[in-house]
C-alpha cells in the first residue's frame, strides 16, 4: 500500500484529473499533473505540474521519478508513454486495459469474444468495406470512429445503406465502426472499483439523459427495476473481470426496448455520470480513484442520498458568467466549477448535483436551477 505522504501522479489535467487531485490531497497526499497546456484545470489544484507533451520521454522519466504511482484522466495517452511508465512505476490502469477502451474496434471485438452483449457491429478499416458493412448491419445505424471520439464527436448517423459511404467520408475515412442503432427506453452506466486483488467495488447503477450526443442530467440511482439494475451492475463486473482491470472504471450500457441491457462503451477513468458522487455516495468516484492506484481497500460506496447531476456546458457563458447565486441559495444544490474557459462550444465547465431521497424529484430541482440560469 502506498501511504499518505507520497507523490501521486495523473496524466490529463483536465477536470477529471482537477477532482482526483482534490480527493488525493484530503487525503494526505501530493499531486503532479503531466499536461502539455498551459494552466489546466487540474494544475490549478495540483502540488506541481509538467508542461510536456505525453510523448515526451523526459517528463515522463521526471513524472515517475517524483512519484510512486500514475494515473490516467483520459484514455488518449500514447500507447509507447503508458508501456514506458509501466516499467518505471506502479501504473493504474494498465497499458493492455486502457489500448481496448481507447478503440471502438478493439474494444467492441474484445466484448464480441468474450460473449458481453453489444449493439450488432461491423468493423470498416478501408473504403471497400463500407458497403458490406451496410448491408450486414441494415440501418438505422451510426458510423463511429475507432478513436478520439467522444461527447457526440467522431460519429454519423446511416439513416439508409446509401448513405454509409457519406458517412464514413464525413469521418475522414479513417477505421471506423458501422453500429446498428437499437430501440432503447434508456441509457445507464456504472462506475465501479476493481483493486490489485481483483476485488470489485460498484456503485449503484445511473441513469443518463443525453442532449445533441453530450450527456445532459444523470439520475442516481437508475429509475429501473432492481433486476435490470443487478444485470448492469453485473455486466460492468463481467468487463473489468474479463480486462483484468485495475482502477476505476465506467461502463456505458443501453437499456433496450425488449429489456436487454448492453454495453455501449468503456471510459478506463472516472466518469462525468459519476459526478454525483461525490455528494450523494460515502465515498466519490474520485477517492475510489486515489485508493485503486494506492493499492487501499475500497471505500464504502453505499449511498447517502438519491440525487441528480446537471452538467453545466459553456453555452450557459454566451450573455456572461452564470448567476451562481441561483443554485447556492439552494440548500440541497451542490456547485461544483472546474476553472475553465468557455473557449468552444459543448465544453463542460462544471456541474450541480441536487440532493433528495427521490431522483426524479432532484432531477425536478435541477431542471427548475437549470431554466433560472438560462
Amino acid at each position: 500500500m502506498i501511504a499518505p505522504g507520497a507523490t501521486l501522479g495523473v496524466l490529463g489535467g483536465g477536470q477529471l484529473g482537477r477532482m482526483f487531485a482534490h480527493a488525493a490531497q484530503a487525503m494526505g497526499y501530493r499531486v503532479v499533473v503531466l499536461d502539455p497546456k498551459d494552466g489546466p484545470p487540474a494544475a490549478h489544484a495540483a502540488d506541481g505540474h509538467l508542461r510536456a507533451d505525453y510523448d515526451d520521454n523526459e517528463a515522463l522519466a521526471e513524472l515517475a521519478r517524483r512519484c510512486a504511482a500514475v494515473t490516467v484522466e483520459f484514455e488518449n495517452v500514447p500507447a509507447d508513454s503508458l508501456a514506458y511508465l509501466d516499467g518505471r512505476c506502479r501504473l493504474a490502469p494498465g497499458p493492455d486495459a486502457v489500448a481496448v477502451a481507447r478503440d471502438r474496434i478493439r474494444e467492441k471485438t474484445f466484448l464480441a469474444e468474450r460473449g458481453i452483449a453489444t449493439a450488432e457491429f461491423a468493423v470498416i478499416v478501408e473504403p471497400e468495406e463500407v458497403a458490406r458493412a451496410a448491408d450486414r448491419i441494415g440501418t438505422p445505424a451510426r458510423m463511429k470512429t475507432a478513436t478520439l471520439g467522444y461527447d457526440g464527436r467522431g460519429q454519423a448517423p446511416v439513416a439508409v445503406p446509401g448513405e454509409a459511404e457519406a458517412a464514413f467520408r464525413e469521418l475522414g475515412q479513417v477505421p471506423c465502426v458501422l453500429e446498428r442503432e437499437v430501440p432503447l427506453t434508456g441509457e445507464l452506466s456504472v462506475v465501479l472499483a476493481r483493486g490489485a486483488d481483483g476485488a470489485v467495488t460498484s456503485f449503484p447503477a445511473v441513469e443518463n439523459i443525453h442532449r445533441d450526443g453530450i450527456l445532459d442530467y444523470s439520475l442516481f440511482p437508475a429509475r429501473v427495476p432492481g433486476e435490470t439494475r443487478d444485470t448492469a451492475e453485473a455486466l460492468a463486473r463481467e468487463v473489468a473481470e474479463a480486462l483484468d482491470y485495475q482502477g476505476v472504471l465506467a461502463v456505458e450500457l443501453f437499456q433496450t426496448s425488449d429489456g436487454e441491457v448492453l454495453v455501449n462503451e468503456l471510459a478506463p477513468r472516472p466518469h462525468n455520470s459519476g459526478h454525483i458522487t461525490l455528494n450523494a455516495c460515502v465515498t466519490s468516484q474520485f477517492e475510489q480513484q486515489v485508493r485503486m492506484l494506492c493499492r487501499l481497500p475500497a471505500g464504502s460506496p453505499d449511498p447517502l442520498s438519491a440525487g441528480a447531476m446537471l452538467n453545466l456546458l459553456s453555452e450557459r457563458w454566451h450573455s456572461g458568467e452564470p448567476d451562481w447565486l441561483v443554485p447556492l441559495r439552494r440548500p440541497s444544490a451542490k456547485l461544483h466549477l472546474y476553472g475553465k474557459e468557455p473557449s468552444r462550444p459543448g465544453r463542460k465547465m462544471g456541474h450541480i448535483n441536487v440532493l433528495d431521497p427521490d431522483p426524479g424529484t432532484a432531477a425536478q430541482e435541477a431542471g427548475a436551477i437549470s431554466d433560472e440560469l438560462g
